[in-house]
């Protein structure tokens, strides 16, 4: 079973990167959106360090959800998730195989352009690491929440929007709290560490339920 994980995990990570698109979208729509950010602020270079957290934060949120419609919509087009689905390999590991594959292709590379565009933003050189850790622990509750999302609106034909729409208020908690233990390093530091328990936290609790979710979501779908 875990072999069939793990290589269920090392096709769609293939497939993503040789077709590309998603990874490389979001990397760009986040180089975008924080590009517009000081010449809608000014050139305040004490406020744009302020916000800095939050906006990256929040520009990264927006990006992932651009790739959440390619986690199962092109397995259901092929006919592959259906061969998933009546595979030995459970649907709920199928859902974190492709939880995974997703944080690994757009996550890292999220993770990892973050603090370089934080400079445009004046982000303070100390708060590169609180801000990479925060990013680090909270991703993958986005990966893995969003494939709620995507299971819902696997049969719906362009439902990238719908999928959006749906994991957005589950993704506010990943938001407030990774944005605390972001600027942990400027404001208290006790208060940065409990929001990056609590983002942990948040993390776990959707590694655990959302490949349960997800797998359900698929299977009232494709009934």
């Amino acid at each position: 079973m875990m072999r069939a994980f793990l290589s269920l995990i090392r096709r769609d990570t293939k497939l993503a990167i040789r077709i590309g698109g998603g990874g490389g979208m979001a990397v760009f729509f986040f180089l975008v959106v924080i590009s517009i950010v000081p010449l809608g602020v000014g050139p305040n270079l004490k406020l744009l360090g302020q916000i800095a957290p939050g906006m990256l934060w929040v520009a990264l949120l927006l990006s992932a959800l651009l790739t959440l419609d390619r986690l199962f919509q092109a397995d259901f087009e092929d006919g592959s998730l259906d061969v998933m689905m009546a595979g030995a390999l459970p649907l709920e590991f199928v859902a974190a195989a492709k939880a995974v594959s997703h944080w690994l292709t757009t996550g890292v590379p999220l993770v990892i352009a973050a603090p370089l565009l934080g400079l445009l933003l004046n982000l303070d050189v100390a708060a590169f690491w609180p801000l990479i850790l925060a990013m680090l622990v909270g991703t993958p509750a986005l990966s893995f929440l969003g494939t709620v999302g995507a299971a819902l609106t696997v049969s719906v034909r362009r439902g990238g929007l719908l999928a959006s729409l749906l994991v957005i208020p589950f993704y506010i908690p990943v938001l407030i709290f990774g944005v605390g233990a972001a600027g942990g390093a400027s404001a208290v530091e006790g208060a940065g560490r409990q929001s990056l328990l609590l983002l942990a936290a948040v993390a776990l609790v959707s590694l655990v339920l959302g490949p349960v979710a997800s797998a359900a979501a698929l299977r009232a779908n494709l009934r």
